[in-house]
């Protein structure tokens, strides 16, 4: 109850500030002999108002423990080089899960010129595909020199960890960009990001949930005025509401995985998510 109570104080003051809270990482569960769902990922699910923020409401917290590990501005490879992932599996024990979702930020720069302003380097960019080629770097931000993978070979590294510890892996694409081409939703070259990740979920064996095809059949069903509003700052991260309906569309995507493995911990909340019939949409290019 309490935690619960957290997550919807978290999207009030979210809607209140205009989105400036600060998203800080939750790494240890309420009840540490209790099942433990930890999500891994970017602003889009950081408690700061993503949708990671707003998932406990949907599972009973009485048999489930629900921890946001989501940081803003993190890529799949700086989530592990900067340590979150190591945080994380620190707490992950056997019969845990783990959502992975990363794409937006892997998108960025590996490594940024000396032209670019300190201020808006990054340096957090993986090669892109899934495939087992490396680039060496100076790394303009630690200084520190560093072999760069491609997102597939993150996104290995972290689920070979999950099961090295007993715990299920679930790999889920990105959200998706308020982006439309003629009345569609059109994520551009984005869209590779959600297709590495179900090949990669198809090469290794692990559930897959596409968060991004999910995305695009809602909005395109509510149309582009509708969906406007839901985000009021930018075109990739959404205000509470959205935020909210993001995790609802999450949880619908956990209620369909072959055997059910979660079904069990739903909240009444999470119980009502209503799984739409229809075949979801593919993204415009």
């Amino acid at each position: 109850m309490k935690r619960q109570l957290l997550a919807s104080l978290l999207g009030a003051v979210f809607a209140l500030t205009g989105g400036t809270l600060l998203a800080v990482p939750n790494f240890i569960p309420s009840d540490p002999k209790l099942p433990t769902v930890f999500i891994a990922g970017d602003s889009t699910a950081a408690s700061g108002g993503g949708w990671g923020a707003f998932a406990p409401a949907y599972f009973d917290l009485k048999r489930i423990n629900v921890c946001n590990c989501a940081v803003s501005g993190t890529s799949s490879r700086t989530f592990i080089a900067g340590g979150t992932w190591g945080n994380l599996m620190e707490h992950v024990k056997a019969g845990d899960f783990v959502l992975i979702q990363f794409g937006h930020n892997d998108f960025s720069p590996v490594n940024e010129a000396e032209s670019v302003p300190v201020s808006a380097r990054r340096s957090r960019g993986t090669l892109p595909g899934l495939g087992e080629e490396s680039k060496e770097i100076d790394n303009i931000i630690t200084k520190k020199h560093e072999v760069i993978h491609t997102y597939g070979w993150y996104l290995r590294q972290m689920v070979k960890e999950v099961q090295a510890k007993g715990a299920q892996p679930i790999l889920l694409s990105p959200t998706v960009h308020n982006a439309w081409k003629e009345g569609k939703i059109s994520q551009g070259r984005f869209d590779d990001y959600r297709k590495w990740a179900e090949e990669q979920a198809r090469q290794l064996g692990v559930p897959f949930l596409d968060v991004t095809r999910r995305l695009v059949e809602e909005y395109e069903r509510r149309g582009q005025e509708q969906v406007k509003p839901l985000f009021p700052k930018d075109t990739v991260h959404t205000s509470a509401q959205g935020s909210d309906l993001v995790a609802s569309v999450v949880v619908a995507g956990l209620r369909e995985l072959k055997n059910q493995p979660l079904n069990v911990y739903l909240s009444e909340k999470g119980q009502a998510v209503s799984i739409p019939q229809n075949k979801p949409t593919q993204p415009a290019q």
